[in-house]
C-alpha cells in the first residue's frame, strides 16, 4: 500500500491525533491548549503552531501545581490515587489558566491530543474553564 509521503500512524491514538491537528491549529490570537497525559504525570502547554513557538506551559512536576493540589485535596477526601490524579489534572488547569492570564491570553483551541475527553483532560479543560479561559 502506497503511502504518498505520508507516515502511518502506528497506534489508534496517533490516528486520531492526526485527525484532530488536520482541523485545528493555534494562532496567535488563539493558541492551542494541547494536553498530555502520560501514567504518573499531566502536562499541558499553549502553543502557537504559525511560530513553533510554546507560550505557556503547567505540569504536575511544577511546584506551583503541587501547592494547589494540597489546596484541592484538603476540601476533598483524596483517598483513592485515581481522585488524587483527576484533582492534580484540575490543578494543572487552574494554573496553566493562572499563567495564561499573565500573558495576556484569554481565549484558546483545546487540542485533546487523541485522548477521550473524560478522566484527567476532562479535569484539566474544567480546570482551565475554572480558572478563566474560553475555548
Amino acid at each position: 500500500m502506497a503511502t504518498h509521503g505520508k507516515k502511518l500512524a502506528k497506534t489508534a491514538r496517533a490516528k486520531i491525533k492526526l485527525k484532530i491537528r488536520k482541523k485545528i491549529s493555534g494562532t496567535s490570537e488563539k493558541p492551542r491548549l494541547s494536553v498530555f497525559r502520560s501514567s504518573k504525570h499531566t502536562y499541558a502547554q499553549l502553543i502557537v503552531d504559525e511560530k513553533q513557538k510554546t507560550l505557556v506551559a503547567a505540569s504536575t512536576l511544577d511546584k506551583e501545581v503541587q501547592a494547589t493540589i494540597a489546596k484541592l485535596a484538603s476540601g476533598e477526601s483524596a483517598d483513592k490515587k485515581s481522585l488524587k490524579s483527576v484533582l492534580a489534572a484540575r490543578a494543572v488547569g487552574l494554573v496553566l489558566a493562572e499563567r495564561s492570564k499573565a500573558a495576556q491570553i484569554g481565549t484558546v483551541v483545546f487540542d485533546r491530543n487523541g485522548f477521550l475527553f473524560t478522566g484527567r483532560v476532562k479535569a484539566l479543560a474544567d480546570g482551565a474553564r475554572e480558572g478563566g479561559l474560553n475555548f
